[in-house]
């Protein structure tokens, strides 16, 4: 990191080259500049590390006629309208830590400040009060009628943690209410490198269908959806400090939660959200990087690799779903023309034969319609969770990239401040001496806590891509072993039925 901070500043910056007839120290007034708030400091200095200053809330957006129905999300959409997104954020319950995780600041400026365990003493506080906890998302309901109506489930937690009030609790929460939870952690924990569980996609056209009442439809959605918002919950709180986040403790156990309509997509925080959405494309094409250090290097290649093939795979699945799909209503009809053609068979044993294979044939249609809920629900639904994941583990790089560049900024700005002191004191001008010195010293503040920030956001992004790892490979691992468990059992109860038959077609005569 000594050696990233001796390298010279980028020659592409925001700042303009000052002209040799400009006063870059100006007459000092009264108003006094406002410093920039602190962010992430290195872990052997307690600052602020709880996310960005709760005073910028959103204003509540009126109610619109599609307030629960949003928009069709792709997995090529990358998932950066909150996580990337510089503007105002959703209010948030501010993190208030327990008293052991304070340290005060001695004689440095923000002495109020404090910062979250680190990872090590995080996992010593877990060993003591180990991870047990089961979250169900159970009995979706219909709310009201129309374009106002919505999905309500129920939310089971089953705990022996001391965390909680209690060890077993149930709220209703709406789709709504995970979405706005999602932008809070985000808001929270993106930008200072943890990896944040990405919610279930929206989707208008499952929404739609849902409010008009096509039940045959939309209960397929509902039922994935449901499954979908399980899984957010879980991977949430299996993360060490999302689980002792205020937000999450409040989700879980609260009977009421105000509702976040900054969440729809047809309201003004949605369009601000595809407007961030462009700014950050825009800002990523622009900043470029000095990468030193090699891991970090690797490991982006590595996960745009990674991205890639699972898309592929993914896609291969979905396809394998359809396919498997088709070959249920396909027997099916196959099964009911065996049936027709046996009742109007003379030949008693070749009746007798067709009818028992109109019967096999059933038996197999729902054997198809089983294994492709298995493709979808235990491998599919997986990969498509991980691409998503994946493209916020890209999130916390760029929040990286991002810090760099403001630390990168700060030594151009310091830079050009030292030269504007010497011509100051070429020229003698002692009366607006000081006030370079002044500034002088409080940019190279800032510089140190850039640097700071720097280091501390990449310690963390190596430790949370470490528990990412563990936790995809056991994923992994787990959903594997269970999906060919589900194809042997299919193969072997096929077999069953064919091995039942085959008397019958032998005994035609």
């Amino acid at each position: 990191m000594a050696d990233t901070a001796r390298d010279p500043p980028p020659e592409h910056t925001d700042f303009q080259e000052l002209e040799d007839g400009d006063d870059l120290f100006p007459e000092p007034t009264t108003t006094q500049e406002q410093s920039e708030p602190a962010s992430l400091p290195a872990e052997d200095v307690s600052t602020n590390s709880n996310g960005p200053k709760q005073d910028s809330l959103f204003d509540d957006d009126p109610e619109d006629l599609f307030a629960e129905a949003t928009e069709e999300v792709s997995l090529d959409s990358p998932e950066r309208d909150v996580l990337l997104s510089d503007g105002p954020s959703p209010a948030i319950t501010p993190i208030t830590p327990p008293t052991s995780v304070l340290t005060p600041r001695m004689g440095l400026p923000h002495a109020d400040l404090f910062t979250h365990s680190s990872f090590d003493e995080i996992e010593e506080e877990e060993g003591g009060d180990s991870f047990d906890m089961l979250i169900s998302v159970s009995d979706p309901e219909k709310v009201g009628d129309g374009m106002n109506a919505y999905m309500a489930y129920k939310v089971t937690t089953k705990t022996s943690m001391s965390l909680f009030k209690s060890h077993e609790f149930s709220v209703k929460r709406r789709f709504s209410d995970f979405l706005g939870l999602h932008s809070k952690l985000a808001s929270k924990y993106l930008h200072i490198g943890y990896i944040v569980p990405p919610a279930p996609e929206k989707s208008i056209v499952g929404m739609t269908k849902v409010k008009v009442g096509k039940e045959d439809q939309s209960n397929e959605f509902v039922e994935k959806r449901r499954a979908a918002l399980e899984r957010y919950l879980m991977r949430t709180v299996k993360h060490p400090i999302l689980l002792k986040d205020p937000d999450v403790l409040q989700f879980l156990e609260s009977s009421e939660l105000p509702r976040a309509v900054s969440t729809q997509a047809l309201s003004g925080a949605g369009l601000l959200r595809m407007v961030n959405k462009a700014a950050d494309a825009v800002n990523k094409m622009t900043i470029k990087m000095n990468e030193s250090d090699a891991w970090f290097e690797e490991k982006q290649q590595q996960f745009e690799n990674l991205d890639l093939q699972l898309r592929k795979l993914h896609s291969s699945v979905e396809s394998l779903v359809c396919h498997r799909r088709e070959l249920s209503v396909n027997t099916a009809l196959f099964a009911k023309s065996a049936a027709m053609l046996g009742n109007s068979e003379d030949h008693t044993a070749l009746s007798r034969a067709l009818s028992q294979l109109a019967e096999v044939e059933d038996k197999m249609d729902q054997l198809h319609q089983d294994q492709a809920n298995a493709d979808f629900y235990l491998f599919s639904e997986l990969l498509g969770d991980y691409v998503r994941l994946i493209t916020a583990v890209k999130g916390v790089f760029d929040h990286r990239m991002k810090t760099w560049q403001k630390w990168q900024d700060s030594q151009l700005l310091l830079q050009k401040k030292r030269e504007a002191e010497a011509k100051l004191q070429y020229t003698n001008k002692p009366d607006k001496l000081q006030q370079a010195k002044d500034e002088i010293k409080e940019l190279e503040g800032k510089v140190q806590l850039g640097e700071r920030d720097f280091e501390q956001i990449s310690k963390t992004i190596r430790k949370e891509l470490s528990r990412f790892e563990k936790e995809r490979v056991t994923d992994f691992k787990t959903v594997i072993i269970k999906y060919l468990e589900s194809l042997v059992q299919t193969q072997q109860q096929l077999i069953k039925y064919w091995e039942a038959f085959l008397p019958e077609a032998k005994a035609i005569s």
